[in-house]
């Protein structure tokens, strides 16, 4: 096979259609070079060459490379007139990787690569600059030293060794930049440098380029699995399975090129640019550039850029409150320092966005007034910027609908639907703590321990972030009005974590190194003590806990996000509906485009106001006929509820969960509030303890609940049923086209569901005799126990739709709990035990299996089954997209992730 493809002087054995084969930077050289412009030569190892890497190990790929690299680095020698490993007239290249999917700055380089102390020299004599010649030297031996070498700071609290060796040179020469050293400087750094070698290698440095050479391709195929890298994939979902040898489309080739210097001195630089605005998307040109510098120096931050443009560079000046004649003496524009080069710069970055029909990030070099262009991609955006661009190159007709809806990140609209913290003022801010980023969002408010205290904070207008151990449904009121939630337990399908997403709040869950006394109401994180009603400030998009208040600021929704959620309408074939649990929720996921409600959970609605004494009451009741008393006060709240509810989805279908969880989640356990409860119900402590006591389940996710308390007691059922009926006839009467779908929670068999729809129907018969009228409704089940997906074709019988509950569906199949897991998930995850939090991202190899199963064999049985997915899942883009695979009608999400999986579904439905 072939495994090395060269480029240079306006030819390439490749092109931009072979990214897989050459990664994205070396398919992007070949096509820079097909278009004529002018890109250093060289030549791109193969992605596949990263198989055998892992395969064969080093010495083997070697042996298989020679002669292809060296006809290759020949190829080079013919195109620039240097030769390799010569030190009279030496080539120098650069090492770099080239990924399938874009990684920058993750994985490593090397530059400067052929220099020893003979070539040094003869750079210094034929550039004429033995300054420009000695540098690159010390940097080509501190960049190889630390990228093929290996030598890295002992510990987190150290500094590059490099690093200090230099530091320590300015501080003797009494000076603060790197520019400021002179050549002697230079030569004895690399003394240091290479001493500094020895003792940590016991080898010397290595004289030989061809030595070099292979270190260094070698150590970009390593660079796959530098801990950065990973993080890195982990982060942006990339598989790790890309970068091992049974893939046939890795990820990883290296790019070798003859070098080119912005570092030659004052009449070169070296710069990044982009083709728009990365953070707004606003088609204006952009960059930053360094006088006598390489490339590392940009990114790394060791000088304060310029601008490219006088633009850019006024705007600059003025955030930093220095005058415009300072600016143009001291900080002057690409565009005033070397107009030439910047103006055929600006020309090709329109040249090449036109070309890929996309916002360019581009990395160049100027040697001695000569412009080159090292690099193109397609470059990374903010969620803004993504919408933006999408939608101007829609307008302009450089693109089409298709293509528009197929360039969203889907996740990356969240950035767009909640509040954000103002960037100035974060970047002040102090981080104290880190836990999951569980629901996205900025929130600032003053630390309470209790959503009773929380409730009394807010009616006198302060915010406040409610700080947990873990959340339950008691703390469903405290939530509500809390600008935020951090908890220490939980993950990201946590009872706070799903909860705040449907709330569109703010949180952080699971950030296990804070710690909560609640008797002290006292929070300690990063070293310091909270007290109730101190200011902390969180931000649930990236889990990042910070000291004080940070100011934060709407997001401004323009008419870009609307005109891609009508692309979105245009194109896709599974509805999105929405998890809600009020009127409010409903109103606003259906703002945000919802179908209809998949979920709404009505547990949810005892916890408001005085419902919660009903439901104490209901269940401390010792008889069927004191429960039914109770449920008769819990009835017209309910029906209130569900008719907002019903107006708010007018049109749409609503699918009612019935009661879910324990009863043991409804009654109080502390001492104080048991008494109360006595005292108001005519009943002695030790009567209510005692019953209590007796609702206590070793694991209640296993125990009474779902449908197994509809079948013991089946005046709740019929309680919800006749609310949900009532409620129906109601806004039916008011001209709203309502269509209730009742759900029986946790059924894992035939007479379950059976015994559950005979109360059902026989329930809404009553209604329907008593009011004189009618409604059409569907009985269905929520899929969440592994046996009702074996047994679908059965449960199907009974069943006018499946709703798969994917969090419980997940839990059982795993045998997680979604609350525990987070303690080990994370050291699976870093081990390569599993790719995904099976609780964020769905399992299709196993829980996908049931899935499918169930909706296969439902549907043999009833082929008019309606069939939706209503756990956390049905918002995360690769999940919504293997559920409209499957043919489901419609997947729902909280409301704050319906705009996500309504483009996930038009996706699926352009790629399918």
């Amino acid at each position: 096979m072939k495994r090395v493809y060269t480029f240079g002087d306006g030819k390439a054995e490749g092109n931009a259609s072979m990214r897989n084969l050459l990664g994205g930077k070396g398919a992007n050289l070949a096509e820079m070079n097909l278009l004529g412009m002018p890109v250093p030569p060289g030549f791109t190892i193969t992605t596949e060459v990263c198989t055998e890497y892992t395969q064969y190990g080093r010495d083997e790929v070697v042996k298989r490379l020679t002669s292809e690299v060296e006809a290759a680095i020949a190829h080079v020698e013919s195109l620039t007139g240097c030769k390799f490993n010569d030190p009279a007239n030496p080539l120098l290249v650069s090492v770099r990787s080239g990924a399938r999917a874009s990684m920058p700055g993750m994985m490593d380089t090397v530059l400067n690569l052929g220099m020893n102390d003979a070539t040094v020299a003869s750079l210094a004599e034929k550039s004429g600059n033995p300054r420009f010649a000695w540098d690159s030297y010390r940097r080509f031996v501190q960049m190889y030293g630390d990228v093929v070498l290996g030598m890295k700071p002992k510990s987190k609290n150290d500094i590059d060794p490099f690093e200090e060796i230099m530091e320590k040179v300015k501080e003797e020469k009494g000076v603060k930049l790197d520019t400021e050293l002179d050549v002697e400087d230079l030569k004895n750094l690399v003394k240091l440098f290479k001493a500094a070698v020895k003792e940590y290698t016991g080898k010397d440095f290595p004289d030989s380029a061809w030595e070099q050479l292979w270190g260094g391709i070698c150590a970009v195929f390593d660079s796959w699995m530098n801990e950065r890298a990973i993080l890195y994939r982990r982060m942006n979902q990339i598989p790790e399975e890309w970068g091992t040898a049974v893939h046939d489309a890795l990820p990883i080739s290296v790019n070798v090129q003859a070098m080119v210097y912005g570092n030659m001195g004052d009449n070169s630089a070296t710069g990044v640019a982009f083709s728009r605005d990365a953070a707004t998307g606003e088609n204006i040109f952009n960059g930053e550039y360094l006088i006598n510098a390489q490339g590392e120096d940009v990114v790394a931050g060791i000088r304060t850029p310029q601008q490219i443009t006088v633009e850019g560079s006024r705007r600059w000046a003025a955030l930093q409150g220095i005058s415009e004649e300072e600016r143009a003496s001291k900080y002057p524009s690409l565009e005033e320092s070397m107009p030439t080069c910047a103006a055929e710069l600006i020309a090709i970055a329109h040249r090449l966005e036109d070309y890929y029909k996309d916002m360019q990030d581009m990395e160049f070099t100027i040697q001695d007034g000569k412009l080159w262009m090292l690099q193109t991609r397609n470059g990374k955006r903010t969620g803004a910027a993504m919408v933006k661009i999408a939608m101007d190159l829609l307008r302009a007709g450089e693109i089409d609908e298709k293509t528009a809806l197929l360039r969203m990140e889907p996740q990356k609209l969240d950035e767009l639907l909640h509040p954000v913290f103002d960037k100035t003022a974060l970047k002040r801010a102090t981080v104290v703590a880190k836990g999951l980023p569980a629901s996205p969002g900025a929130a600032t408010g003053q630390v309470v321990f209790a959503a009773d205290d929380a409730e009394a904070w807010a009616e006198k207008k302060k915010k406040v972030v409610l700080v947990r151990i873990e959340t339950s449904p008691e703390d469903l009121r405290g939530m509500a009005v809390a600008q935020g939630i951090l908890t220490m337990r939980g993950g990201m399908t946590s009872h706070a974590a799903v909860v705040a997403r449907g709330m569109g709040k703010c949180c952080v869950s699971g950030a296990g190194e804070i710690r909560i006394d609640y008797k002290e109401k006292t929070l300690t994180c990063g070293g310091k003590v909270y007290k109730e009603g101190d200011w902390i400030s969180l931000n649930g998009s990236t889990g990042d806990v910070y000291d004080g208040q940070v100011p934060t600021t709407e997001p401004e929704l323009d008419g870009d996000f609307g005109a891609i959620m009508n692309l979105a309408a245009k194109y896709t074939k599974t509805l999105v509906r929405t998890n809600a649990d009020s009127p409010r929720d409903a109103k606003q996921a259906r703002h945000f485009g919802a179908q209809g409600i998949g979920l709404c959970r009505t547990e949810h609605m005892f916890f408001e106001g005085d419902r919660i004494k009903a439901v104490r009451e209901m269940i401390l009741a010792s008889d069927v006929e004191g429960r039914r008393v109770a449920l008769a006060k819990l009835l017209p709240m309910q029906r209130g509820d569900f008719e907002g509810i019903f107006e708010a989805m007018d049109g749409y279908g609503v699918t009612i969960r019935l009661l879910d969880p324990p009863l043991h989640e409804f009654v109080p356990h502390q001492t104080a509030t048991q008494k109360e409860l006595a005292t108001e119900m005519g009943l002695s402590l030790e009567e209510v303890k005692a019953k209590v006591d007796s609702l206590e389940e070793f694991n209640p996710m296993l125990g009474h609940r779902g449908c197994r308390l509809g079948i013991t007691y089946p005046e709740i059922t019929e309680m919800q049923t006749r609310a949900i009926i009532e409620a129906a006839l109601a806004v039916k009467a008011r001209g709203i086209d309502v269509h209730p779908e009742i759900m029986i929670p946790l059924v894992g068999s035939l007479k379950e569901i059976q015994n559950q729809a005979d109360v059902i129907h026989l329930t809404a018969a009553k209604v329907f005799e008593e009011k004189g009228q009618t409604v059409l409704y569907k009985v269905g089940t929520m899929i969440e126990v592994p046996r009702a997906a074996l047994v679908a074709n059965q449960i199907a019988q009974v069943a006018e739709f499946f709703s798969f509950g994917t969090n419980d569906l997940t839990q059982m199949t795993f045998g997680f709990s979604r609350d525990d897991a987070p303690k080990f998930l994370k050291f699976y995850k870093e081990h390569g035990i599993i790719k995904t939090d099976p609780f964020e991202v769905l399992d299709q190899e196993g829980v996908g299996q049931l899935v499918q199963m169930g909706v296969e064999k439902g549907r043999a049985t009833n082929p008019d089954l309606k069939v939706g997915i209503c756990g956390e899942h049905g918002g995360e883009p690769s999940s919504v997209k293997f559920c409209a695979k499957l043919g489901m009608n419609y997947v729902s999400c909280s409301p704050f992730r319906v705009p996500i999986a309504r483009v996930a579904a038009a996706q699926a439905a352009i790629e399918d």
